[in-house]
């Protein structure tokens, strides 16, 4: 295993900056507000010369007053536990605050090697700016100015020098691991699921909507498979979303699914599908990723809310009846073996390998159960197909006419290709394309001798009348 770095500090010192620039990555999300990040986020630093995973935390206020800055505080020493190595970051343009000395006394009480890192030392004089946080009297003090990259280099190369030998120096994401993406609006439990399927308080839990911030990569193995979870911020409607930092999320959100395979939907069965679920599933098949809808909350239902949650999610999710619904409860954690059931189909779906020769037989049994309708006295020819790639599996039909095939023949082919090759949870893109006729734009050049034939029908067909 690489070894494992924690930058601890108070809010807003500049700890998802260094994060971004140590990983090479904009994974953290970086706003100029204090409290942005809560959870603990991973990544692998490889700019010095021995890679280590290193952790971006919540800040540390020193007095925790509500939930949500106990659990964030809970998720910090939880990353500190863990870690070879912390680098403590302060802020020069604040100066020395009361909340650093005893965060500072807390890291010398778990007696792991500790680097004094003093942020944001760019425009200032630096030995001034060290010289107030002497009296912290760290022996290892570096002046770093994070969002430009400036003291780095010293700050991994003292680094260096105190981790342990590592088993792993080539630690890339697992690529057998299946990328699963939890989305759905606030509050409806994403974190609490992460939580439960890891059998540990990996993520912070709250009551209060929009806890989660950022899009937090957690790996899991289950049932002998590898899976990367990625807990996201929960989206709300365009309209009610009027803070900066919640668009980041929101986009960063968005931008999640074009990096997962599979993308689970959660939704309160309590309240039944809303407009807002529906266009997540919209933005999830623009992104053509596969598709599980998990109902959340269905421990504390009685028997009719139940038969009203499925006949309304039957009613409107009928425009993606391959996605398949599994009912649980993250809390309790009933449902979540037919829940990673669905994942795995669902995965096994979106990446099954099409061949051409069966593509064209599928095709050709179409076409023969029911034919395409005619186009102005015309039937559309549909000649072969083949395979135009994977998650989501796409086919390409080629032939002629097609451009004026019904939506309706369209719907039928991809349910057709369905049953056959038994796609569930995924979508299926379906592209048609037209042979080109090698005599269109040419004119038919007549010779002399077709010519003085055709003058002769023209006198003949005249002398007729």
């Amino acid at each position: 295993m690489l070894p494992v770095v924690a930058l601890v500090g108070r809010p807003n010192v500049g700890k998802s900056t260094l994060f971004n620039v140590m990983t090479g990555s904009r994974d953290a999300l970086v706003a100029d507000l204090p409290g942005v990040t809560r959870d603990r986020h991973y990544g692998v630093c490889r700019r010095g010369e021995r890679p280590f995973v290193v952790i971006d935390t919540g800040g540390l206020s020193g007095v925790e007053i509500d939930d949500l800055s106990i659990a964030a505080a809970r998720q910090v020493r939880l990353a500190i536990a863990e870690s070879a190595a912390v680098v403590f970051m302060v802020d020069a343009r604040d100066g020395l605050m009361p909340q650093d000395r005893s965060i500072l006394d807390e890291l010398r009480r778990c007696g792991k090697p500790l680097l004094l890192a003093v942020n944001k030392t760019d425009g200032l004089d630096v030995p001034i700016a060290l010289a107030e946080f002497a009296a912290l009297g760290a022996s290892h003090v570096l002046p770093m100015a994070a969002s430009h990259s400036r003291g780095l280099d010293d700050l991994l190369d003292a680094l260096t020098e105190w981790l342990p030998d590592s088993a792993d120096a080539a630690a890339e994401e697992d690529p057998d691991a299946i990328r699963v993406a939890m989305v759905g609006r606030p509050n409806v439990g994403k974190s609490t699921l992460v939580n439960r399927l890891l059998g540990e308080e990996r993520l912070v839990v709250s009551e209060t909507a929009g806890t989660t911030r950022d899009s937090i990569r957690v790996p899991l193995e289950r049932d002998g498979q590898r899976y990367v979870l990625v807990d996201t911020a929960g989206v709300r409607r365009r309209a009610r979303v009027d803070d900066g930092l919640e668009k980041l999320s929101v986009i960063k959100t968005l931008g999640t699914l074009e990096q997962v395979e599979v993308a689970v939907l959660l939704l309160d069965a309590g309240e039944g599908i809303t407009d807002q679920d529906l266009t997540l599933i919209g933005h999830v098949l623009a992104s053509g990723r596969a598709l599980v809808i998990a109902a959340n909350k269905w421990d504390g239902m009685d028997s009719y809310a139940r038969t009203q949650c499925k006949s309304g999610l039957e009613r409107r999710l009928d425009f993606v009846p391959w996605a398949q619904v599994v009912f649980i409860s993250g809390l309790h954690g009933s449902g979540l073996r037919e829940l990673m059931r669905a994942v795995r189909r669902a995965h096994a779906s979106a990446t099954t390998e099409l061949v051409a020769s069966s593509l064209t037989r599928t095709l050709e049994q179409a076409v023969t159960a029911y034919q395409p309708p005619l186009v102005r006295g015309h039937m559309p020819k549909l000649r072969f197909a083949h395979p135009g790639g994977r998650a989501p599996p796409s086919i390409i039909i080629h032939g002629s006419r097609t451009a004026h095939l019904a939506p309706a023949y369209r719907k039928y082919l991809e349910n057709f290709f369905r049953r056959r090759y038994k796609l569930v949870g995924t979508p299926v893109r379906i592209d048609f394309r037209d042979g080109e006729n090698p005599f269109a734009g040419r004119k038919n050049v007549l010779t002399e001798s077709q010519l003085r034939k055709r003058q002769r029908l023209i006198r003949h067909s005249r002398g007729k009348r």
